[in-house]
């Protein structure tokens, strides 16, 4: 079985404590390189992985003529900048969410695909994940009756102003870093876009980064997402779908622990104490792992890409929608 050999572009949190153990366990991949601007970083951390090769700058890692996939983990104004640098250097690159910092910018991407003919994909790990095809699966098989709404949160706590994700000039934020969750997994089951959405934001005062955002998204049946994301709440995700005959709840539907089972709950709301819910379990896996092997098999031309490039831009017109509503106070078209 042909293997991706993949190329880790900088040490963030994300890759050391989530995808590089995940290529690891992964059954179609292998660790080639890890590049850091702090070499004697990047040396460190590949001793831990066993990584065969580090390097002390981001280009010679593009530069590697071993390796045919990049992970791209950098804050997200370098999103874009390195992912084409990436495609241009003959590798295709699985990119952080969320893709740019918004649409105008991330349509280099389509660009640098077409010139490159290079895959680019956009790493949301929760479309990978078995639960959120089956309650796709349940939606679409009216399990529920007709679905009209979703309401969803995903907040915790980041405090630290050195933190990426509390530097507003480099795309910190709450919609940026989490809202961007409810909002791909209400596209997903909707399987469509919205319309209209109306936003609002608290920033911080120090930091001015949005440490809450909540919004409404109207999507062209009149269905309905409500969401709330936070840097500064107690941690804390949930979905709810709510139909005409029942409901579907995912307890932890972004960042589920890879070695913890995952329980959704289909209520006919036959009883509001939940006597008439019935709960589905679905095994510990690990949605990296899943979603490495996902791009593996695109980067090969194994399998169409499920969601292309498109997709991605067409989420960060959401964001940027919500983010000039949250400065309009008016509803605003993606």
């Amino acid at each position: 079985m042909t293997k991706i050999r993949w190329g880790i572009l900088s040490t963030a949190n994300i890759g050391i404590k989530r995808v590089i153990p995940a290529i690891i366990s992964s059954s179609r991949g292998t660790l080639a390189a890890i590049a850091s601007r702090d070499g004697d970083r990047a040396a460190s951390l590949a001793k831990q992985f066993g990584i065969p090769v580090s390097y002390a700058d981001y280009q010679s890692l593009l530069d590697d003529p071993n390796i045919d996939a990049i992970y791209n983990p950098l804050p997200n104004h370098l999103h874009v900048p390195w992912t084409v640098k990436a495609m241009e250097a003959g590798k295709h690159v699985l990119c952080e969410k969320p893709i740019a910092l918004n649409a105008r910018e991330a349509e280099a991407l389509i660009a640098a695909r077409d010139r490159t003919g290079k895959h680019v994909m956009e790493a949301f790990m929760v479309r990978c994940h078995p639960q959120w095809h089956r309650v796709r699966e349940l939606v679409h098989a009216g399990r529920i009756g007709t679905v009209r709404a979703i309401q969803s949160a995903f907040t915790f706590s980041v405090l630290d102003p050195k933190n990426v994700r509390n530097q507003a000039e480099i795309g910190g934020g709450a919609l940026y870093d989490v809202g961007c969750y409810p909002l791909v997994t209400a596209r997903y089951l909707f399987g469509a876009e919205p319309e209209r959405v109306i936003a609002a934001t608290n920033r911080d005062p120090a930091l001015g980064v949005d440490r809450v955002t909540s919004g409404m998204l109207i999507f062209p049946g009149g269905e309905q997402l409500t969401f709330t994301s936070s840097l500064q709440l107690a941690p804390y995700q949930r979905v709810v779908i709510l139909g005409s005959s029942g409901r579907i709840e995912v307890r932890a539907p972004f960042t589920p622990n890879k070695d913890h089972a995952c329980t959704i709950l289909i209520d006919t709301s036959a009883s509001l104490d939940g006597s008439s819910q019935v709960a589905e379990h679905f095994d510990p896996v690990d949605q990296y792992a899943l979603q490495s092997d996902l791009a593996a098999s695109v980067f090969l031309n194994e399998v169409r890409q499920p969601f292309p490039i498109k997709d991605a831009i067409s989420g960060m017109r959401v964001i940027d929608a919500l983010y000039r509503s949250a400065e309009s106070g008016h509803w605003e078209v993606p």
